[in-house]
C-alpha cells in the first residue's frame, strides 16, 4: 500500500485491514476502517443554524408520531391542508420572456384551486399544449406561447379566464 493513501480515501485500506465488501467495513488492529468505492458518495448532513432548530417533538407517548413541519400529531397534521387562495376568481393568462434567457413561457395565475387540484390542472394543461411546464407558488408555467389555447381550455374547465399583459 502506498504511504500517501489515508484510511478513508476511496479504494485504500489501512495496514492490517481486510476488505469485506458485504459488510461495508474492515477491522483494523485499532479501529474500524470505512471502505468506500469510487462510485459511492458521502452522505450529506444538513447543519442546523442553532440548537433551537434541532429541538422538536418527533414522538410522544400521549399522541404518537408528530409531523416535523407543523409539530401536530400525524393524524391531525395541517401541512397537507392547503387553503384555496383568495382573489377575484379570474385566471389570468400571460406570455412572459423576462428572466428566462429569451425563452417564452405562458403563465396562468389566480386559479381558485387548492394545491393538489392545481397540480392536476397543470398536468392537464401541459398535455393539452403538448409541452412541458411546472407549478411554482400557485402559478402554472407552460413552455411556449399558448395564450389563446390555454384561455380556451380554462373556459372549457369552467374557470373565468382573461388575457393579461400585452
Amino acid at each position: 500500500m502506498p504511504l500517501h493513501c489515508a484510511a478513508f480515501k476511496p479504494g485504500c485500506i489501512s495496514l492490517g485491514a481486510l476488505p469485506l465488501p458485504e459488510w461495508g467495513f474492515a477491522v483494523d488492529a485499532y479501529r474500524p476502517v470505512a471502505i468506500l468505492t469510487p462510485h459511492e458518495e458521502k452522505p450529506v448532513v444538513k447543519k442546523a443554524s442553532s440548537f433551537a432548530a434541532l429541538s422538536g417533538l418527533v414522538y410522544s407517548t400521549d399522541s404518537g408520531r408528530h409531523c416535523p413541519d407543523c409539530a401536530q400529531p400525524v393524524a391531525a397534521c395541517i401541512c397537507k391542508n392547503t387553503l384555496i387562495p383568495e382573489g377575484d376568481g379570474i385566471a389570468r393568462v400571460r406570455r412572459e420572456t423576462k428572466g428566462r434567457g429569451g425563452k417564452t413561457v405562458t403563465t396562468v395565475s389566480g386559479v381558485p384551486l387548492a394545491e393538489e387540484p392545481l397540480k392536476d390542472l397543470a398536468s392537464a394543461l401541459k398535455k393539452r399544449c403538448g409541452c412541458g411546464g411546472s407549478l411554482k407558488d400557485g402559478v402554472i408555467e407552460i413552455q411556449g406561447d399558448h395564450v389563446e389555447l390555454l384561455i380556451a381550455e380554462l373556459l372549457k374547465h369552467g374557470f373565468k379566464a382573461k388575457k393579461s399583459g400585452g
